[in-house]
């Protein structure tokens, strides 16, 4: 029986793995270039022209800059630890990355998607849900910067009603901080015997889905009939599940909601 459940858990995690790796390659795209020099490039992924003007942020370190007419820009930090990178440019989707020191040894290029027409931010800064209080064995503590809003992250925004043909995806740009049992399971953090509550995301006060693993652009479809012209999203961070003397929320940080209309036929990466 026990090797019947550990097959099973392996299998588990591997289609995790494969639904998050399929989520970072939907939204943007990313690669190591061996031909760029040394600074990193921002390019439109389609034409692969170079896109100027973008900002390029890492919220985190209070680092933002612009890329020039070549679409490149530098990083004046010293990059440690994981932190979100976010560029934001008019006409393109808004793209965030997780990046650490690994990652910034070669220069990256970036391709940003253009905006579709019923593309909407929701919101593009990071937000830091919890309470303020983890253990240096959390997953990503090193990396918090800003002070937690609470336990739920709660926005209201106005959107048109999906066609017969389309489908609205709802997608989390980054997280960084979950501490659920898959990501323990996975090496996302060092606590030894604990672990929370998924994150769960609430579209008009309806759930439509969870956020078990830390990563960039995992996507969650909203069921046509919860899209109304007024709405609202709602993110509630998880909880410790062995401490019940009080709450202790799971802190995470949050970056670059925002919400996508494509055609029924599109897949996306199911959470």
């Amino acid at each position: 029986m026990r090797k019947i459940k550990s097959i099973f858990l392996i299998f588990l995690i591997f289609f995790e793995l494969c639904l998050f790796a399929e989520a970072q390659t939907l939204q943007g795209k990313i690669k190591h270039d061996n031909k760029l020099d040394s600074k990193n490039k921002v390019v439109n992924s389609q034409t692969q022209e170079p896109i100027s003007g973008a900002k390029v942020s890492i919220p985190t370190l209070g680092y933002s800059t612009t890329t020039d007419n070549q679409g490149e820009f530098e990083f004046s930090n010293q990059i440690s630890g994981k932190n979100i990178l976010s560029i934001e440019k008019e006409g393109y989707r808004p793209f965030s990355l997780t990046i650490d020191k690994n990652m910034m040894q070669n220069p990256l290029k970036l391709g940003l998607q253009e905006a579709g027409a019923g593309d909407i931010t929701i919101e593009s800064s990071v937000c830091h849900l919890g309470d303020d209080v983890y253990s240096n064995t959390s997953a990503n503590s090193s990396e918090f910067r800003g002070k937690s809003v609470g336990a739920f992250f709660s926005k209201k925004f106005s959107a048109n009603q999906v066609k017969p043909n389309e489908q609205a995806i709802l997608i989390i740009g980054s997280v960084i901080g979950l501490d659920t049992k898959l990501a323990k399971e996975l090496g996302q953090n060092k606590i030894a015997s604990v672990y929370s509550s998924p994150t769960e995301i609430y579209f008009n006060n309806h759930k439509i889905g969870e956020l078990k693993l830390n990563g960039d652009n995992q996507e969650i479809l909203i069921p046509p009939q919860l899209l109304k012209n007024s709405n609202e999203i709602t993110i509630k961070t998880g909880r410790n599940l062995f401490q019940h003397a009080y709450l202790d929320l799971d802190d995470i940080e949050i970056a670059s909601i925002r919400l996508e209309i494509r055609n029924s036929g599109q897949t996306f990466a199911k959470r």
